[in-house]
C-alpha cells in the first residue's frame, strides 16, 4: 500500500499481528502519518487495528544528516533503550549511514525487509565503525559482526534475517547484547 505521502508500506495484510514485526509496522505507519501532517492516531486507522496500544504510534519525523527526512522510532535491544531511523524501503537501505561523519550515542538504523534471507552488507561510502547485528523474523538477535569503514568487505547474516541494526563500533559488546537478544517495539 502506499501512505499519503508516497512512502511504499508493507500491506496490512502482510503485518503480523504478534512479535517486533507488528509493532515495527505501526511505528512506521505512525511516522509515515505525522510526516503527511496526521497526528499519531492516523496509524491506528491506517493499520486496521483499533485495539494498537497508544505508545506502539510513538515515533517522530525529523531532518536527516543529508536534509531528507528521517523517522525516527524509541525500540529496545536486549532490554537497553535506544532510537534507530528506519530503513525500510530500497533506496533508504542503499543510503544507510554512508557518509556521515558520526552517529550520536546510543543510535542506529534498523533496516528492515519484507522477508527473512540471508543478508550481506558492506561499508562503501560509510566513515564510521560500526556493528551490526541480524535478527530473525521473531526479533531475535542471530549474530553480531564488526564492519570497517570504507570497505567493499562482505558481511554476512549467519542466518535468514529480516532486520539488520547498525550501531556504533562496540555497542553491543559495551551493552552486553549478543545472540538470542531480542528487538523490542
Amino acid at each position: 500500500m502506499l501512505s499519503r505521502s508516497g512512502i511504499d508500506l508493507t500491506s496490512p495484510g502482510d503485518i503480523p499481528r504478534r512479535g517486533p514485526a507488528h509493532g515495527l509496522a505501526v511505528l512506521i505507519l505512525a511516522a509515515a502519518a505525522v510526516a503527511c501532517g496526521g497526528g499519531g492516531g492516523a496509524a491506528s486507522e491506517t493499520s486496521g487495528d483499533p485495539a494498537v496500544p497508544e505508545q506502539e504510534t510513538a515515533g517522530a519525523v525529523e531532518p536527516g544528516p543529508d536534509g531528507g527526512l528521517v523517522r525516527s522510532v524509541p525500540i529496545r535491544v536486549g532490554g537497553v533503550p535506544i532510537t534507530v531511523e528506519i530503513a525500510d524501503t530500497p533506496p533508504l537501505r542503499e543510503r544507510g549511514l554512508m557518509h556521515r561523519d558520526s552517529l550520536p550515542a546510543d543510535h542506529g538504523m534498523l533496516f528492515v525487509y519484507p522477508d527473512e534471507q540471508l543478508r550481506s552488507f558492506w561499508m562503501r561510502n560509510t566513515k564510521i565503525p560500526l556493528d551490526i547485528g541480524f535478527f530473525d523474523r521473531n526479533g531475535s538477535l542471530l549474530n553480531v559482526e564488526r564492519m570497517e569503514p570504507r570497505t567493499e568487505e562482505n558481511t554476512l547474516s549467519k542466518a535468514p534475517a529480516m532486520y539488520a541494526l547498525e550501531m556504533n563500533a562496540g555497542w553491543f559488546e559495551a551493552h552486553g547484547v549478543g545472540p538470542g537478544d531480542r528487538l523490542e517495539f
